[in-house]
């Protein structure tokens, strides 16, 4: 019989769940933007079970319409863990470095801890690159997406000498969308000529890639992929941090660290939910890996 965490981590750790209820009344996971609140609730029900036993207190998710819900939230500490993308998690930064801590990273299937930005249009627009995007509307998700926003504002530009962010420059039109998922329904419904969204790129363009904002459309049956085809690929970006509020108490960041890291041993299922699709599970990372994501957005967004 599959083990709980909860019996992984008192197998594990000397601490009782009485100690941490002596020290946090509750604890609080902010869920960044991107789909719908309700779906992105049920992907991180099984955390609700698994820290409130761990922790022994209340757990309660919160899932704002925009990232900068949760950045705020984290920089306020009013949020006790998210998974940033690396722009959000820059932007965290940038507002005060002492915020939050990364702990953790995402693994893909091969071993590796990044993604891409993948630009698309519908098979049927005869759109088949960024050259074809002239004068048409162009689809971003979120101004603190790395992969909707922060990436691809710097390196389109350099595909080819003229583009730029600007409305009526290149693009006929340059939209935020509000998250991936309404890109993705918006290219797909024709709304838009083309947008930008996540994922690891790995697997089959079928299955939305094996994680990322497109594997989640294809699970919740929002689009058919054969319908869809990329235009643009960006260079490869690191995969967000799971940071956790460094005010929290030592023993609960630790068990909250312990307990994402064997997430994917623990409950396979569970881990697919949280990560947006397959994964190895999670790995130990630092803010190193993300010093050139805070300096690009430094520079084009300036915090």
């Amino acid at each position: 019989m599959k083990k709980t965490l909860a019996l992984a981590l008192a197998a594990t750790t000397a601490l009782t769940t009485g100690a941490f209820a002596q020290e946090i009344t509750e604890f609080r996971i902010g869920i960044l933007g991107g789909e719908n609140a309700q779906d992105r609730m049920n992907n991180y029900e099984c955390m609700v079970k698994y820290t409130t036993e761990a922790l022994g207190v209340e757990t309660k998710l919160f899932a704002p319409a925009d990232y900068n819900g949760v950045i705020q939230g984290l920089l306020g500490g009013t949020i006790d863990m998210a998974w940033l993308g690396a722009s959000s998690y820059a932007a965290t930064y940038l507002q005060d470095p002492e915020a939050v801590e990364p702990v953790l990273v995402k693994v893909n299937l091969d071993g590796s801890i990044g993604y891409h930005s993948i630009g698309f249009a519908r098979v049927d627009s005869g759109i088949q690159s960024l050259d074809d995007m002239e004068g048409k509307v162009f689809g971003f998700g979120d101004p603190n997406s790395t992969s909707g926003y922060l990436i691809p504002s710097i390196e389109i530009p350099q595909y080819k000498d003229g583009i730029t962010m600007d409305s009526g420059d290149y693009f006929g039109e340059v939209k935020f969308t509000g998250g991936h998922e309404q890109t993705i329904v918006a290219v797909y419904n024709g709304d838009i000529d083309g947008g930008v969204t996540w994922a690891d790129g790995q697997g089959n363009w079928e299955d939305g890639y094996n994680s990322g904002a497109l594997r989640r459309a294809v699970d919740a049956g929002l689009v058919d992929m054969n319908e869809l085809q990329q235009i643009w690929i960006s260079n490869v970006i690191p995969e967000g941090p799971v940071v956790l509020r460094s005010a929290l108490p030592a023993d609960v960041k630790a068990t909250m660290t312990q307990l994402v890291d064997e997430l994917y041993e623990n409950d396979p299922e569970c881990a697919y939910g949280v990560a947006a699709g397959d994964t190895l599970g999670f790995q130990p990372v630092t803010h190193a890996t993300y010093e050139s994501i805070v300096a690009a957005r430094q520079s084009v967004i300036g915090n």
